[in-house]
């Protein structure tokens, strides 16, 4: 049974899936983890996806469960796109699978994508520009895009500072600047099918990513990897007037966990009437659940 939005006190668009259930963890991806576990002051040790998807059952939270496929990018085993939309099918009322494809693997991941929409539900598609080493807008992966705007589905891109590499030597080889929100218009430009999530308030560019939700009808930003606490005023200005339709709850799990996040979001100042837009309602139009 597909997720029932009316049963669900919010969707949270933004939930990592870093261990699998058949392989070990990698670990190339496991010097990332420990950085980006004191970064954020987390727990080491990554939730499995069964232990997520029972976490977020008693939650009562529907979620976006995606991998982030960096394998050109930092050279680390990602976690199969395919277990993530098997384990989603088998608790579909509350997990919505997404994948992630490495831009670089071309019309090789195109394939994989229509595989993945036409045959295992696939809902959306996760992209790191920073930990895939690659321009968003780079034309390597326009066919894998293109595949995506196809079925009109949604894109989420990593924007602003990465708490991935941070604190590494060199920041773990990878480079911030893949990061800024502004080098995604081009995308929103030549795919205005393809709905665009620009995941995180995109610290230290924030206004890029407001102006280009104010922009584009297609551009979206999800409110993820910050606590609301912390939020630039900006971000909390535009929500309550004219982005209010565009914002969406994230969370970064399991780096940050949903009910923390929701708890500051009731005292960051958010509008009363804008709170459930951005928990659920600009979720339910923007992935297709109503």
């Amino acid at each position: 049974m597909p997720v029932d939005p009316s049963k669900v006190v919010a969707i949270d668009v933004h939930v990592h899936a870093e261990v699998s259930c058949h392989d070990p963890e990698d670990p190339v991806m496991a010097k990332f983890f420990d950085a980006a576990s004191a970064y954020f002051k987390a727990d080491r040790k990554r939730p499995t996806i069964p232990e997520t998807i029972a976490y977020y059952r008693e939650q009562n939270i529907a979620f976006c469960l995606f991998t982030v496929d960096c394998e050109s990018g930092i050279g680390a085993k990602r976690v199969s796109n395919y277990e993530i939309a098997e384990l989603a099918a088998q608790h579909d009322d509350i997990v919505i699978p997404f994948a992630s494809i490495d831009p670089r693997k071309g019309k090789y991941g195109a394939r994989e994508a229509r595989d993945l929409i036409e045959n295992y539900g696939v809902k959306g598609f996760k992209f790191h520009g920073i930990m895939q080493d690659c321009h968003p807008a780079d034309r390597v992966a326009y066919p894998i895009y293109e595949v995506i705007a196809e079925y009109a589905l949604p894109t989420i891109f990593h924007t602003g500072h990465s708490g991935m590499g941070t604190g590494m030597r060199g920041g773990g080889g990878v480079r911030l600047k893949y990061g800024q929100p502004m080098l995604i218009d081009d995308v929103a430009v030549d795919f205005p099918d393809m709905k665009v999530i620009l995941a995180h308030p995109g610290w230290p560019w924030t206004d890029e990513s407001l102006s280009m939700a104010l922009h584009k009808d297609n551009v979206f930003i999800d409110l993820s990897g910050w606590s609301p606490k912390y939020f630039p005023k900006q971000v909390i200005q535009y929500a309550n007037t004219q982005l209010k339709h565009k914002m969406l709850f994230g969370s970064d799990f399991p780096l940050i966990r949903p009910d923390k996040w929701l708890a500051a979001a009731q005292e960051a100042g958010f509008r009363e009437e804008v709170l459930p837009l951005i928990m659920k309602d600009n979720a339910v139009r923007v992935l297709g659940l109503a």
